[in-house]
């Protein structure tokens, strides 16, 4: 049976993914090395930890002996770097451990992968970077979109040690051959995510009749993807990706973020009154959006989920899960 190895498999995206691949693919052992940090929880992944051929290692990316340990016990022929500090705000208030997590611990991935795997000269073996499109900077205008071949001009301290690991990876392949792909994906949506990110925050909000706080105006747009779309594209460039390549990976579904507060409101039945306007974070990206056509035509991609039914499904799986953020 072939390995799939996940760094970060307890996080939202990581998770999802998990029980999407184990539910998809059944013949794979599937090893989930994650920290267990803050934003890591294993119950999200009560539905598929007795299944056979999953495995749990509680590790941490940057542990260099731990990791190596891992890599000898389960020799796995894929490995998917989820593994990141990933709010925005916390990277403002302390850049340090994002540093330390998302440069540091990637490096620390490349460098045993790239001892370990090269006994059996990279035969039949592939690491996924999941990166974001945030290390691509801030569109100023409604016309354009990042390409793959975008400037990465990062205005954060989170996308800018996501930028960082993304250059360490693609070195690993110029410098010794080690087959890596990278995908940047837009913001993700759906049912496990931690309830800082914006689309929790404003769902525990509304459902506790609280007021909800939007940076500067809320005229900021991001494109959204419901997460289990994200994991498609993630096995399509993870099992048909070429070495070296970037793929971005969106939806094309743009809003604001006032936008997407008034639709999680409507949805819930919630009165417009309970947005409030909030000095705007530092350096704040006005707009995010990225052309996928690369990974549409040449991985044969597309999205299955459109934002009007996922947000519905979302907030109605929050409304019913409150032991999931309120805590």
């Amino acid at each position: 049976m072939k390995v799939l190895l996940v760094t970060g498999g307890a996080g939202f995206i990581g998770s999802n993914f998990i029980r999407f691949f184990m539910n998809t693919y059944k013949d794979y052992i599937v090893v989930n090395y994650d920290k267990l940090s803050y934003a890591g929880n294993l119950e999200n992944l009560r539905d598929v930890e007795k299944l056979p051929g999953y495995y749990f290692v509680n590790g941490d990316i940057c542990d260099r002996n731990q990791f190596n340990k891992t890599l000898g016990e389960y020799n796995p022929d894929y490995i998917i770097n989820f593994a990141a500090e990933s709010h925005v705000d916390r990277s403002i208030d302390g850049p340090s451990i994002f540093g330390q997590t998302n440069f540091l611990g990637t490096l620390n991935l490349l460098e045993c992968v790239q001892s370990f795997w090269s006994k059996t000269n990279y035969e039949g073996k592939r690491f996924l970077q999941i990166s974001t499109d945030e290390v691509y900077g801030s569109i100023e205008n409604d016309d354009d979109y990042f390409t793959e071949n975008s400037y990465l001009l990062p205005n954060s301290p989170y996308s800018a040690t996501k930028a960082g690991a993304d250059l360490l990876v693609r070195s690993y392949l110029r410098t010794y051959g080690l087959p890596v792909v990278i995908t940047r994906c837009c913001n993700n949506y759906g049912l496990y995510q931690y309830r800082e990110k914006f689309i929790p925050t404003c769902i525990s909000k509304a459902l506790k009749d609280q007021p909800i706080p939007i940076y500067g105006d809320g005229t900021n747009v991001r494109e959204w993807i419901h997460v289990l779309d994200h994991c498609t594209a993630i096995v399509k460039a993870l099992f048909f990706g070429i070495p070296g390549e970037i793929y971005n990976i969106g939806s094309g579904e743009e809003v604001s973020n006032i936008t997407m507060a008034r639709m999680i409101l409507n949805i819930l039945g919630k009165s417009q009154d309970s947005l409030i306007r909030v000095t705007d974070r530092l350096g704040h990206d006005r707009r995010y959006a990225l052309d996928s056509s690369k990974i549409k035509k040449d991985l044969d991609w597309s999205c299955s989920n459109k934002l009007n039914a996922g947000m519905l499904e979302t907030v109605l799986w929050y409304k019913d899960n409150q032991v999931w953020w309120d805590y």
